[in-house]
């Protein structure tokens, strides 16, 4: 059998690929002769760098000093792939995981345009951008800002980084961003909010980023304000999306970039497609499996994926998770590793052991079917 291992990370407790290679330990146990395919995932969030250097051979890191979400400066790297596109993720230069401490109203975007920017200099003819983990609530004005961006301020004129996502901010004059590489930028979500309104960047992503009920209001005045500014005039803030990573799409729409399905934009680019085209089986998982696990998330979209495969009969899907929180229709089998592991605490100290316990697990299903 051919069985092909495409999980997002654990959040907190486990890489992507850490996942994939624990659960292929735990099935070589049962069943050691099957074919097995690592090929870990992601959705565009933390982890969408790992994903393309484990599932593109040939990938290069590229080292990049940036200035984090808080104002100091952080190494962060963005990815090359063998041809030549670059992967610049959010979660590695602007994330929240980067803070010591929440600020949702002052953390800033600045360190994600400045390796976009780098990227550029490096002479990247096409862009993918990994949206998620976001530290900021700034309408992108920092990212803005780094790819060259004239803000005028109430106090100053320029692109000086404590201008970004400033409450004082008059207009954003986006006639002097460099231009977008030859091969234009793809963003990469697994959201749909837009990024006004009660489904919107503030409301939604606000409190997860530490804003309280009066912050969520003053950071969806500002974003509110920067959608009205005249540069911003052909750019719909009602685009589906558009308020991924704090309004950062926003401003990556209005540069011209265009957006895509994170989640399936990376199996298409890693090459997961076609290896499900060949699967008798399909193992992926996430750390909790909810309501919103259909929504853009990795499990949802290889679920939908799954059922577009023509090439063979569709290949069966069977599910990880840390914790198992929805319906699970469309899964051979299903595994929750609190239930593994008797408890909570046990599955998030343990989790690589629980992880390939469930491996073997699904392996004995196998068997004995």
């Amino acid at each position: 059998m051919r069985i092909v291992f495409a999980p997002d990370s654990f959040k907190g407790s486990a890489s992507a690929t850490a996942v994939a290679t624990s659960l292929i330990a735990g099935w070589r146990r049962v069943r050691p002769h099957d074919d097995l395919i690592a090929s870990p995932m992601a959705d565009g969030g933390e982890g969408t760098l790992d994903a393309f250097l484990s599932g593109r051979p040939g990938s290069t890191r590229v080292p990049v000093r940036v200035t984090g979400p808080a104002g100091s400066r952080i190494e962060a790297a963005w990815v090359r792939l063998p041809d030549g596109t670059a992967v610049v993720e959010l979660a590695s230069t602007s994330g929240i995981t980067l803070l010591e401490r929440l600020a949702p109203e002052t953390s800033t975007s600045l360190g994600f345009g400045e390796a976009i920017a780098d990227a550029i200099a490096h002479g990247a003819p096409r862009l993918l951008l990994a949206l998620g983990g976001s530290a900021s609530t700034d309408g992108g004005a920092g990212l803005l800002a780094a790819l060259g961006a004239r803000i005028t301020r109430a106090s100053r004129v320029g692109t000086q980084p404590e201008a970004a996502g400033a409450d004082d901010i008059l207009d954003i004059d986006l006639d002097t961003l460099i231009p977008l590489p030859p091969e234009g930028a793809v963003i990469l979500s697994d959201v749909t909010n837009p990024l006004l309104g009660p489904h919107g960047s503030a409301a939604v992503f606000g409190p997860q980023k530490g804003a309280d009920a009066e912050t969520v209001v003053r950071l969806e005045e500002r974003l509110s304000r920067l959608a009205l500014m005249p540069s911003f005039a052909g750019t719909d803030p009602m685009t589906p999306g558009a308020g991924a990573a704090g309004g950062a799409a926003y401003a990556l729409l209005a540069w011209g970039a265009t957006m895509q399905s994170g989640a399936r934009a990376v199996a298409k680019a890693t090459g997961l497609d076609r290896a499900m085209a060949g699967a008798d089986l399909v193992i992926t998982g996430e750390g909790r499996f909810d309501s919103q696990s259909r929504s853009g998330k990795v499990v949802g979209e290889l679920l939908t994926m799954a059922a577009e495969v023509a090439e063979r009969p569709t290949p069966r899907l069977a599910l990880v998770a840390g914790s198992i929180e929805a319906a699970t229709d469309g899964f051979r089998d299903t595994v929750s590793l609190t239930a593994l592991a008797g408890g909570t605490e046990s599955a998030l100290t343990r989790t690589t052991h629980w992880l390939e316990e469930a491996g073997a697990r699904l392996a004995m299903g196998i068997a004995r079917s």
